[in-house]
């Protein structure tokens, strides 16, 4: 198999970099999404926005909620609404765990990148999260100072 970064049909859509500093990612996993055609000549065209969705387990079925995903300009007859419930595809075991950690254990499904992996296939991944407290926030930004000053240090000295 090719390298990922080598690959032409390897392309990050979109990218939820606000999940990381908001939640606590214990696991993730890698779905596949029910798109309509006008969706994926969008997503090709990489207009889309996973920053304030969420997934959810409904009915015994996985639902990314409130992803934005840009009216594609050419599908005047044949379009799509932008924000519709998108249903998410895994396997029954990976569905039942995720139903048991959002449930029991009060986890958040975030979803983390919307890409097309290297077979040119629409995906996204999602991560099993747990909201982070304010001061979890501030230790975290201050980790990541310390770190920036750190590798600054060591570049000017080394």
């Amino acid at each position: 198999m090719a390298k990922v970064k080598d690959n032409p049909n390897y392309k990050v859509v979109a990218e939820n970099r606000r999940a990381r500093f908001d939640y606590a990612i214990e696991d993730d996993i890698e779905c596949g999404i029910i798109l309509e055609g006008s969706e994926v000549k969008s997503l090709r065209q990489g207009a889309a926005n996973i920053a304030e969705s969420y997934a959810t387990v409904d009915g015994g079925e996985l639902w990314l909620v409130n992803a934005y995903i840009a009216p594609f300009a050419q599908a005047k007859t044949f379009g799509h609404d932008e924000r519709r419930r998108r249903k998410l595809l895994v396997s029954k075991k990976e569905l039942a765990r995720m139903w048991n950690e959002t449930q029991r254990k009060g986890m958040t499904l975030v979803p983390l990148v919307l890409y097309f992996n290297h077979r040119g296939i629409a995906k996204i991944k999602l991560g099993i999260a747990k909201g982070k407290k304010a001061h979890d926030k501030r230790e975290t930004e201050a980790k990541r100072d310390w770190n920036r000053q750190k590798q600054r240090l060591l570049k000017e000295h080394g």
